[in-house]
């Protein structure tokens, strides 16, 4: 397992009295030294994401240090898992807030041509527009796509939250088993609370249609919609105008935003594909450390004068594989949706960039078409004004958007590697007394013991991986100097 997927803290010491109880990092440690204090996650999260012109590779991310090794925590400042959420802790504005929605209950339903699930949409309003203050409907994964493309049917240049995949990727979960079906009702229950915070998107007419109709009333809605040669029609314009190539008089803000998605997008995809590796090594340790615990259980009834040392190991192993599912759990649950939800994110910010420049390639077209064709000045006079109003428009809810978007991405990014630094801290935190409790166990009274139990019993210190075997060899040596040992002859 490479040792760049997980690096553990040294142990820490002791908190001295009146200290609050933290384990605290140590403020005299030089930077960059084991066992000084780190720079909180914001930082580092902070410049991974700066866009700046670094390496794109995984060994970029997985190897600088750099990115760690800032402290900003002042001495008079308590370090404790407790006290970084306090440090950083996310306040929203205060929102006056007349949608809820929740997506639960998921169920399977077989028919003679296809297998889907649908979802209970529950939504609870005050709002005047609706007729009652709450409404209960299915939904199943076609209807969320639908109004997803409703939405950018409308509105081409807002920022439309992004949907779960529909296939399955290689190497993940079954497409109808609990895990699966419940990752993604988390990740619709998402999608349709978003749209509700969205200052516009919200009182979309097909968004609340979504949300109040009976399937049978969804089903007739959606007939209603453009017809397929309005649909070609609109396609085969996209298409031409993307031949025509970019547009000339592309705002320079625009560009910046381009060029920053380029960035973000392929920034966020490495993010992505490290978590992941991140999370298979870690459960590839889990699985190989869960073997640890009936070996030394095995092994105490062969070695009956170390055989309560032995079960002392193997239950301190079983502790640590505990520690390890919870870890691995929050790494699941906190830090891979939301990387992958920003991946889909990119891509979706690329598209409405596109839209944005279609809008405008079509106004420099018929500017073009006014400079050669003078006769028609009166009538492409008024579709440029028209068109001109839609850039304008498409310009600011653009601006507006994005700066609201950007902020929701920083406010994500922050709060998600703080809890996944919080949770490597309780990792060490909790695993730490029990390794330690292992050494007392085997060096606890003074008897005779051969050079080869010996080497074994240190090795199997060392075959933990972990920063706490500096301090199991000087509580080996300070007990070679308290009591007396003696080899056996065969050493």
């Amino acid at each position: 397992m490479e040792a760049e997927g997980r690096v553990p803290g040294p142990p820490l010491p002791p908190p001295s009295p009146g200290s609050g109880g933290g384990a605290g990092a140590r403020a005299d440690a030089p930077a960059g030294a084991p066992g000084a204090a780190r720079g909180p996650p914001l930082a580092a999260a902070a410049e991974v994401l700066s866009l700046d012109d670094e390496e794109d590779d995984l060994e970029v991310f997985s190897k600088d240090t750099s990115l760690a090794e800032v402290n900003l925590f002042s001495p008079s400042m308590p370090i404790s898992p407790s006290s970084m959420i306090n440090q950083y802790k996310i306040e929203d504005e205060p929102e006056l807030r007349d949608l809820f929605i929740t997506v639960d209950d998921p169920e399977s339903h077989i028919t003679t041509i296809e297998t889907f699930i649908t979802y209970r949409v529950v939504t609870k309003t005050s709002r005047g527009e609706f007729d009652t203050s709450e409404y209960e409907v299915r939904r199943r994964y076609q209807d969320f796509l639908w109004l997803k493309s409703k939405l950018e049917e409308a509105h081409p240049t807002l920022i439309i939250p992004p949907l779960p995949e529909k296939f399955i990727m290689k190497g993940m979960v079954e497409r109808f088993s609990d895990e699966f079906i419940e990752t993604r009702r988390k990740a619709l229950h998402k999608f349709l609370n978003r749209i509700a915070d969205h200052p516009t998107l919200t009182f979309n007419e097909d968004f609340k249609v979504f949300l109040t109709a009976q399937a049978w009333e969804l089903s007739s809605h959606k007939k209603q919609g453009p017809s397929l040669l309005s649909r070609m029609g609109q396609t085969v314009r996209a298409v031409a105008s993307s031949v025509r190539g970019g547009v000339k008089n592309r705002p320079e803000m625009f560009t910046e935003m381009n060029n920053y998605m380029e960035t973000f997008s392929q920034k966020i995809n490495v993010l992505d594909k490290i978590a992941h590796r991140i999370y298979k090594e870690e459960r590839e340790y889990f699985n190989e450390m869960k073997e640890y615990g009936p070996i030394h259980t095995l092994w105490s009834a062969s070695e009956e004068d170390i055989a309560d040392s032995l079960k002392g190991v193997a239950s301190c192993i079983d502790k640590c594989c505990k520690a390890t599912e919870k870890r691995m759990a929050g790494l699941s649950e906190n830090l891979l949706p939301i990387l992958h939800e920003y991946v889909l994110y990119s891509e979706i910010l690329m598209g409405v960039l596109k839209r944005r420049d279609q809008i405008q390639g079509e106004l420099d077209s018929k500017v073009d078409a006014l400079a050669n064709k003078k006769t028609e000045k009166d009538l492409f006079s008024e579709e440029i004004g028209k068109l001109e109003d839609k850039v304008e428009c498409a310009n600011n809810a653009l601006k507006a958007d994005w700066d609201r978007w950007k902020q929701n991405m920083q406010c994500d990014m922050r709060s998600t590697f703080t809890n996944v630094a919080e949770n490597n801290l309780r990792y060490y935190e909790e695993v730490k007394p029990f390794l330690i409790a292992m050494l007392l166990l085997q060096w606890r009274s003074p008897r005779v013991v051969c050079k080869e139990k010996f080497c074994i019993l240190v090795q199997t210190c060392v075959s933990f991986r972990t920063s706490f075997c500096g301090e199991a060899v000087i509580l080996i040596l300070t007990h070679f100097k308290q009591n007396v040992f003696y080899l056996c002859p065969s050493s």
